[in-house]
């Protein structure tokens, strides 16, 4: 039986059911695989227990497979990768809603190993992964944006929606960011006229402007291998690219260029508001999406987690959202990570009673990132003990 009283609700009298609603630890489990192995330690404890896992994910990569792993069917197309390689990317669809993750499409990971292209890196398949969603149906899309290898502003992705983006010898710019600063005339009546009639969510987890100290090249351009030299024509490429496009699409595109969110995977946060989406923390959307609100009503306990509990999380990342949540619920959260940087005091801010390491089973840092599943293991046997026994 459960002995936590959480804010004044005494949980003797219910018997435990934990959620466990938990992000990636990046590069070496899945929020399934997070859940998985949670679940396998908690009933190592207690082999009746009631568990219900809803992964999680906050927009960026890892959201097509939370959202398959809430009930959504993964469809898969072949699409322009960041290179312009045809690659294999996959989205999700339920009912007439479609949640599309652009870094199956334009994400880092689909650079081959130790190739970054600061400067010709494309959005185009982001785009070719949106209009798959409109083939399919789809009404409202929940579009994550985030791990992105690219820094166009979204302008490829618009080229594949129709948009045209021409020099002045009337010819398409060359593909990236860097191709941006030939750009003379744009051109968005192609745009597939199906996106008037959709709900286009922008699901992120940063809300920064285009450009500027604070905007997609000088925040995230170095984590994709671009220079200060390429910083600084990325960020007058994208200026540009919004002054151009303020001419033909009038006021708003200059005003989007400066709203949350814009800054958001490289710029194409900047593209998507153009096409009419509106901005929401991604983690809130995908809560809304997987279907967390009842699944917490049932719930005595909430597990979440991430790789790595530090500052970041509690700027809208997936175990922030979930605190918040839970803890307007008068519900008692822990948290896994196989890293913590954060004191208990910020813990207990953020409406996270307790984090719980891999390294509190495993002090060895080597051995959590080469085999974390079963010190994750051990890991969940203690919040057994510790929470619900």
């Amino acid at each position: 039986m459960a002995n936590a009283a959480v804010d004044g609700i005494d949980t003797d009298t219910a018997e435990p059911r934990v959620l466990i609603a938990a992000d990636k630890f990046k590069g070496t489990l899945t929020a399934v695989q997070v859940a998985e192995r949670v679940t396998a330690g908690l009933r190592r404890v207690l082999p009746d227990l009631e568990v219900e896992a809803l992964p999680v994910a906050d927009g960026g990569d890892g959201t097509v497979a939370a959202a398959v792993a809430a009930g959504f069917e993964r469809r898969e197309v072949r699409v322009a990768g960041p290179l312009g390689e045809p690659v294999t990317a996959a989205y999700a669809l339920r009912g007439d809603t479609a949640v599309v993750e652009m870094a199956e499409a334009s994400g880092l990971q689909r650079l081959p190993a130790g190739v970054f292209a600061p400067l010709t890196a494309s959005t185009y398949g982001s785009g070719e992964l949106l209009r798959a969603a409109l083939d399919a149906g789809a009404r409202t899309i929940v579009f994550g944006v985030g791990g992105s290898a690219t820094t166009d502003g979204g302008a490829g992705m618009l080229a594949a929606l129709g948009a045209r983006f021409l020099d002045a010898a009337g010819e398409p710019v060359g593909p990236g960011g860097g191709g941006l600063r030939d750009l003379v005339t744009a051109d968005l009546s192609g745009l597939d006229e199906r996106l008037t009639a959709v709900d286009l969510v922008l699901a992120s987890d940063v809300d920064n402007p285009l450009t500027g100290p604070k905007g997609a090249p000088a925040v995230y351009g170095p984590q994709k291998g671009a220079s200060p030299a390429d910083v600084a024509t990325l960020d007058a490429a994208l200026t540009h690219f919004a002054a151009v496009l303020e001419k033909t699409a009038g006021p708003r595109a200059a005003e989007h260029a400066l709203a949350p969110g814009a800054g958001a995977a490289g710029g194409i946060g900047y593209g998507a508001l153009v096409l009419g989406a509106r901005f929401r923390p991604g983690i809130e959307v995908m809560l809304d999406v997987l279907g967390f609100a009842p699944a917490l009503e049932k719930a005595t306990l909430v597990i979440t987690g991430e790789g790595s509990l530090d500052e970041q999380t509690l700027h809208g990342k997936a175990p922030a959202g979930v605190a918040a949540a839970a803890r307007a619920a008068g519900k008692e959260v822990v948290a896994v990570c196989g890293r913590l940087a954060l004191p208990p005091k910020a813990l207990g801010r953020a409406g996270i009673r307790r984090a719980y390491p891999l390294t509190d089973a495993e002090p060895d840092v080597a051995r959590c990132l080469a085999d974390p599943g079963p010190i994750l293991e051990r890991v969940a046997e203690g919040i057994a003990r510790d929470f619900l026994t």
